[in-house]
């Protein structure tokens, strides 16, 4: 398992019986503990979709996260051409299993309003790709756990995290990775099956 800095490793203990309905009492477990980690926090997509952030969004999918904010004229727009690219570039066997999640770490101006109208405005197909606001304090929370928070908005990190929930496989996505690279990278998560 590989992990961020900052980030939990959410194993479970691999000798348990199996329970009821046929899920190991580990992968219930498993499953807790990444709920608990990521939280369950209410969040809203760019459809005014009312989501549980971990249940919702990121359970069982492999994802691409990135951190956004509706009024950015550079890096944000920067950073989501080049994942439109990603997309492009994912092979037809795994493009259904991926998932991107664009989060907003200024909740207080980018409403579910503000952040469809940034996905339409850089040509996103939004079929799997979600874009999520909220309440300040939830979205606030859920950037601070996955350790990209910054008090200034203009500041914020374009690091991006990839990781299959399934496996509990996280690693860092640098922003200058080229698309081919992190297509690459995606399909490699895309790949693994729980052991």
């Amino acid at each position: 398992m590989i992990l961020s800095t900052g980030m939990l490793a959410v194993m479970g203990n691999p000798l348990a019986e199996e329970a009821a309905g046929g899920v190991s009492a580990d992968e219930a477990a498993s499953e807790e503990k990444a709920r608990n980690y990521f939280t369950d926090l209410e969040v809203i997509d760019q459809n005014g979709q009312r989501l549980r952030f971990y249940s919702d969004v990121l359970k069982d999918r492999v994802v691409l996260i990135n951190f956004i904010f509706t009024n950015c004229q550079d890096a944000c727009p920067m950073i989501t051409q080049k994942l439109i690219q990603v997309r492009k570039l994912l092979d037809d066997s795994v493009t259904d299993d991926i998932w991107f999640v664009s989060i907003s770490i200024d909740p207080a101006r980018d409403t579910p309003e503000a952040m469809k109208a940034f996905a339409e405005k850089q040509g996103v197909d939004q079929s799997r790709w979600v874009f999520v606001t909220g309440a300040k304090e939830n979205l606030d929370y859920i950037v601070k756990k996955l350790g990209q928070y910054t008090k200034e908005v203009e500041a914020h990190s374009t690091l991006m995290l990839a990781g299959n929930t399934r496996t509990r496989h996280w690693t860092r996505v640098m922003p200058m990775a080229p698309p081919p690279g992190v297509a690459a990278q995606l399909s490699v998560l895309a790949g693994e099956n729980p052991g």
